[in-house]
């Protein structure tokens, strides 16, 4: 009888690690795939913003809850979020410095656009 609870034990033990393994290899493309991805639709300038400021253009959107690059609502929802979340009036030093970040990075964004409307606009001329 210990001869079959171990061999149950064995198979048991194999069908669980296969399961592991596959599901480990499929987080492995999707990572990969994603990553992929981010890199296909960003410039390359706003993605060297991304990895320096530490956030991602769409997670910065996400923060200050802005669907679209316009400086006023970014703005506004930025001194909002700061404002509510002031240490002073029971908000978090760690939201608090997200919104920040994200502004920081938006405002990269709007930078990066701005100089390459420029670099266009050059060459339309010649």
């Amino acid at each position: 009888q210990a001869k079959y609870l171990a061999q149950i034990i064995l198979v048991g033990a194999q069908v669980v690690g296969r399961a592991f393994m596959r599901a480990l290899r499929q987080e492995f493309a999707a990572s990969q795939a994603a990553a992929s991805a981010r890199g296909r639709t960003e410039r390359p300038q706003s993605a060297a913003a991304s990895r320096i400021i530490g956030i991602s253009l769409q997670e910065a959107q996400q923060i200050l809850n802005v669907s679209n690059l316009n400086p006023e609502e970014i703005q506004k929802n930025y001194d909002h979020l700061f404002k509510v979340n002031d240490k002073s009036v029971g908000g978090s030093f760690y939201l608090q410095s997200k919104v920040v970040r994200a502004k920081e990075r938006l405002d990269e964004e709007l930078r990066i656009q701005a100089k390459g409307d420029k670099e266009k606009g050059r060459k339309a001329e010649t």
